[in-house]
C-alpha cells in the first residue's frame, strides 16, 4: 500500500492535466453546428476572389478588399476593427489589359499574363523574337548582348520539356505519408554553413527547402538582397537597350496554367524592367521551334498596366472579439489577404483569410464565453516576404535582430495560421514546441471523424507564423491536403474559386475556431519554448553592403 500511494499521486496530477486541457464537447457542437450547416465561408470567398481580387498589395483591389472585410467584420459585431498601416512598403501594380497573338505561321491566340510590375508596352509591339536566354551570370549576358537588342523582343529561357502528367494533380494525404510527416525529421551530421559568404544553396528540393527553413533570419534577408541585386542589374540593362518586349515561359505549367516568374519589383528605387510577359509552355515552345528554325514567326502582344504610388505604407486588416475574464492576454489568428499578380487568389490565400473571418463569425454566432481576446489579422505583403506579419511583430511584440521585447509579447497565447491552400485540415505544425504536443493532441481527438489526426513536431516555413516563432511567441501553421496547390493554383492564373473544395473550407473553420476557443479558455497560456537569441552574424559578413 505504502508503494501504491506515489503511484496514485502521479496518477491524479497526469488526470488532472489532462481533463484541464481536455475538449469541451459542448463548444465544439455548438461549432460545428454553425461551420457545417450554417456556413458563410464561401460567401467571403467569392467577395475577396470574384470581386475584389486580384489583391497584389498596394493595389485597389487589396484596398477594396480590406475595406469590405473591416465593414463585414463591424457587421458582425467585432471590436477594435481597423486598417492598421505599415511600411514604407512601396508601390502598388495591376494590369487593365492583355493580349497575345501568333500572327504567323498560321494564327494562334496566345495564353499568358504580364508580369507584375512591369511596364506595358504603349500599344502593340509586333515583330520576330530573338532567342537570349536570360543567364544567372548577368556579367555574362551583359558582354554577349550589349548593343544588339534595340527594340527587340526577346525569348528569355530556353525550351521549355512538357510533362504529360503520370499521376493526379488532385491528391490527399495517404495514411502512410501522414504518419511519415507525425514522425520527426532524421537527424542528419550535414549540416548548412550559414556563415559561407558564397551562400551554396542546395539545388534539390527538399535540401533546398530544409536550408531556408532552418535559415537564420539574415542569411534569408541576405539571400533576397542578392538575388535583387541581380534582378536589377539585368533590369537596368534590358531597359537601357531598348528592349521592346520580354517573353517567358511558365516554367513549371502545362494545359494553360501559366506560373510566371518575377522580374518587377514592387521597390520604387529599383530601376524598372521593359514590358514583360509569360505564356504557357506549349505557346512559348511553339513560337520557340520557328525562331529556332529561323522560320521568322510573327507575335503581336499588347498590354496596359499602372503603378499605384500615391500611399507607398501598406495595411492590415485588425478586429477583435474581446475577452472577459483576460481580455489584455489575446488569442491570434491569420491569413494573408494579398496575391501575386497574375491570379485571383483564391487558394492562396483568399481562402485562409475566408476561413479565419468565419472562425470570428462562428464565435461570436455562438456566444460562447470567451476568457481572452481572439484577434484577427489579415496580411499585406505577405507575398513578397512576409512583411506585414514581420511589421507587426516588429511593431507590437520584439525586434528579430536585437530580440528586445515590446510590453505585448507576455500577453499572446498563441498566433493559428491558414495558408497552404484550400485543403481541409489533417492536423498541425508543433514548431518543434514538444510542450504542446499532449493540448494539441487532446483538442484534435473530436475532429478525427474528419480526418485530422496528426501532430507534427516538425517546422514548416514561408508563411506568416514564421515572424511569430521567430521571437519566441507560439506561432502555429495547420497541415493540409495538398490538392492542386503545387500542380495548378498556386501562383498562377488559374488560381481561381472553382478551385476552391467548399466543404475543406468548412472543416478548416470548425477545427480552427475550436482550437481558438480552447486557447481563450485554457488555464494557462500555452507553453512556448526558450526565447531565441539575437542572430549571430558571422565577423566576416558584418558590414556587407547589399
Amino acid at each position: 500500500m505504502k508503494n501504491l500511494v506515489p503511484f496514485l499521486i502521479l496518477t491524479l496530477c497526469w488526470g488532472g492535466l489532462l481533463s484541464k486541457d481536455s475538449s469541451d464537447l459542448n463548444a465544439i457542437y455548438l461549432i460545428k453546428q454553425q461551420a457545417l450547416k450554417k456556413s458563410q465561408v464561401m460567401e467571403h470567398l467569392f467577395q475577396l476572389v470574384e470581386v475584389h481580387g486580384p489583391r497584389l498589395t498596394g493595389s485597389p483591389g487589396f484596398r477594396s478588399a480590406a475595406e469590405w472585410t473591416v465593414q463585414r467584420l463591424q457587421e458582425w459585431g467585432m471590436d477594435n476593427t481597423k486598417l492598421e498601416e505599415w511600411g514604407p512598403y512601396g508601390h502598388g501594380w495591376s494590369y487593365s489589359r492583355f493580349s497575345a497573338h501568333l500572327i504567323s505561321h498560321q494564327y494562334e491566340a496566345l495564353i499568358g499574363v504580364p508580369l507584375g510590375w512591369t511596364p506595358g508596352t504603349s500599344g502593340p509591339v509586333r515583330g520576330t523574337p530573338l532567342i537570349a536566354p536570360l543567364e544567372k551570370n548577368v556579367q555574362a549576358f551583359i558582354s554577349k548582348y550589349k548593343g544588339r537588342l534595340k527594340d527587340a523582343i526577346i525569348l528569355a529561357a530556353k525550351i521549355q520539356p512538357v510533362k504529360v502528367a503520370e499521376t493526379a494533380y488532385f491528391r490527399r494525404w495517404t495514411k502512410d505519408e501522414l504518419d511519415k510527416l507525425a514522425t520527426a525529421e532524421q537527424a542528419s551530421p550535414d549540416q548548412f554553413d550559414y556563415s559561407d559568404p558564397n551562400l551554396k544553396i542546395p539545388t534539390s528540393g527538399n535540401r533546398r527547402r530544409a536550408y531556408f527553413e532552418n535559415a537564420p533570419s539574415w542569411v534569408i534577408d541576405r539571400y533576397r538582397a542578392q538575388r535583387r541585386k541581380r534582378q536589377n542589374r539585368l533590369n537596368k540593362f534590358l531597359t537601357e537597350e531598348g528592349v521592346a518586349l520580354v517573353i517567358h515561359p511558365a516554367a513549371k505549367g502545362s494545359g494553360g496554367t501559366v506560373f510566371p516568374p518575377r522580374m518587377g519589383s514592387h521597390n520604387p528605387k529599383d530601376p524598372l524592367p521593359p514590358p514583360a510577359i509569360a505564356l504557357t509552355p506549349e505557346h512559348y515552345n511553339r513560337i520557340f521551334r520557328l525562331v529556332d528554325r529561323n522560320l521568322k514567326p510573327e507575335i503581336e502582344v499588347n498590354t496596359t498596366t499602372r503603378f499605384w504610388s500615391d500611399d507607398l505604407n501598406s495595411i492590415n486588416v485588425v478586429a477583435e472579439l474581446t475577452g472577459t475574464k483576460s481580455p489584455e492576454e489575446v488569442v491570434m489568428i491569420g491569413a494573408h489577404l494579398d496575391t501575386v499578380a497574375p491570379g485571383l487568389g483564391a487558394t492562396d490565400n483568399a481562402a485562409g483569410s475566408a476561413v479565419m473571418m468565419e472562425v470570428m463569425r462562428i464565435l461570436k454566432a455562438t456566444e460562447l464565453p470567451l476568457d481572452r481576446t481572439v484577434r484577427i489579422v489579415l496580411w499585406g505583403g505577405e507575398e513578397q516576404g512576409l512583411l506585414g506579419s514581420e511589421a507587426y511583430v516588429n511593431q507590437h511584440f520584439a525586434d528579430k535582430n536585437t530580440m528586445e521585447l515590446r510590453p505585448e509579447h507576455q500577453k499572446i497565447s498563441a498566433y493559428y495560421n491558414l495558408d497552404n491552400g484550400g485543403g481541409r485540415i489533417r492536423g498541425i505544425y508543433l514548431q518543434e514546441n514538444e510542450m504542446v504536443r499532449p493540448i494539441f493532441e487532446s483538442w484534435l481527438k473530436p475532429f478525427e471523424d474528419m480526418g485530422a489526426t496528426t501532430v507534427s513536431i516538425r517546422n514548416t516555413g514561408f508563411t506568416d507564423h514564421v515572424p511569430f516563432d521567430a521571437v519566441g511567441l507560439p506561432g502555429f501553421q495547420f497541415i493540409q491536403d495538398p490538392l492542386e496547390y503545387s500542380t495548378r493554383s498556386h501562383h498562377s492564373n488559374m488560381d481561381t474559386y472553382d478551385r476552391i473544395q467548399p466543404g475543406d473550407l468548412m472543416q478548416a473553420s470548425a477545427i480552427i475556431a475550436s482550437f481558438v476557443y480552447h486557447t481563450a479558455n485554457r488555464t494557462k497560456l500555452l507553453p512556448r519554448k526558450p526565447l531565441p537569441l539575437p542572430p549571430a552574424i558571422p565577423e566576416k559578413l558584418q558590414g556587407e553592403k547589399n
